[in-house]
């Protein structure tokens, strides 16, 4: 034989080989996870909690990058641009893979192609909240209240788009009720206002809405979620109060460039599963309001993709853009 084509052989052979060494030496260095918002808020808690619990059974760093701007889309362009190997993982939420092929013309990714889920994480349900200068002990005095309201109700939001604000877009076309959309730069300014009485009224995320519910600020009259929340236990669902199916969660998952060898898939996502059993991280997002939302990845994904019809769908009714 040749020696060009014995090259060929063993070229061959060390093809065919290298992929299952790869496999099996995962993760054999660092590990980037992509936060797409600033670090401090939210979901930089949350990616860096379930990091240093993923960190140790790995037995590799995960660093954190935040990269925020443009309703996730820069953090998420980074990943879905990244190397598929399982060294880049990143944080994917509603707007990254629900509402943003919707609210824009112009997207740098693709949330349905460009991604492999690798697991849900955790999730936020939505309050609806008043001031309590509102006229409104009950879900069903706001109703009244609100359809009196000759020149509409104002809302707060953090932003054109984000959760609370389709939550809220959700609750006007179910409900017929004349909302006015006020956003605002981020969440903090939103809940002030409320709190100060600027805007009488919004869906205010768990995690940021319950210690201002509990020192009595802010005046729970429904949550949007399918159950009872156990920190509010006297605050019926909006499904209880006659809206079906009535349900909106900020919620997350970790996310890797598409074509990651299923077996990374898979190490990521038992690592992540564990981590999210945990009973320190478990104690640390039951003070943040938050419920833990472990999946398998094709739970994740069949989960996105169901967001991504039901908030689409929304988006369209309400006609809202971002630009």
């Amino acid at each position: 034989m040749k020696f060009s084509a014995i090259l060929s052989v063993l070229g061959f052979g060390l093809a065919a080989v290298a992929p299952v060494a790869q496999a099996a030496d995962y993760p054999s260095r660092a590990i980037e996870w992509v936060v797409p918002y600033p670090a401090g808020g939210g979901t930089d808690i949350v990616a860096r909690t379930l990091s240093e619990k993923m960190a140790k059974s790995l037995g590799q760093p995960i660093v954190i990058a935040n990269k925020p701007g443009a309703a996730t889309a820069i953090g998420a362009s980074y990943v879905a641009r990244a190397a598929a190997d399982g060294y880049v993982i990143g944080t994917g939420d509603t707007a990254t893979l629900a509402a943003n092929p919707f609210l824009y013309s112009t997207l740098a990714y693709d949330p349905a192609e460009d991604f492999a889920s690798v697991g849900l994480m955790a999730r936020f349900a939505m309050i609806l909240v008043v001031n309590p200068s509102v006229p409104a002990n009950t879900y069903e005095e706001f109703l009244a209240w609100a359809k009196d309201q000759k020149d509409g109700v104002p809302y707060g939001t953090p932003g054109t788009g984000s959760p609370h604000h389709l939550a809220t877009e959700l609750f006007k076309q179910r409900t017929g009720l004349p909302l006015v959309h006020v956003p605002y730069k981020g969440a903090a300014p939103a809940v002030q206002d409320v709190m100060g009485g600027q805007v009488p009224f919004m869906f205010v995320d768990s995690a940021t809405g319950q210690q201002y519910i509990a020192a009595g600020r802010l005046r729970a009259l429904a949550v949007a979620s399918a159950e009872r929340l156990d920190s509010l236990p006297e605050t019926p669902t909006l499904i209880e109060m006659g809206l079906p199916a009535f349900e909106a969660y900020a919620w997350q998952g970790m996310v890797a460039p598409k074509g990651t060898p299923a077996a990374a898939v898979d190490t990521l996502g038992k690592a992540l599963r564990a981590a999210l059993e945990d009973a320190d991280v478990l104690a640390k997002f039951k003070s943040m309001g938050l419920d833990a939302t472990p999946s398998t990845p094709q739970e994740m994904a069949d989960y996105a993709e169901a967001e991504r019809q039901r908030w689409g769908e929304v988006i369209r009714a309400g006609g809202i853009k971002v630009e």
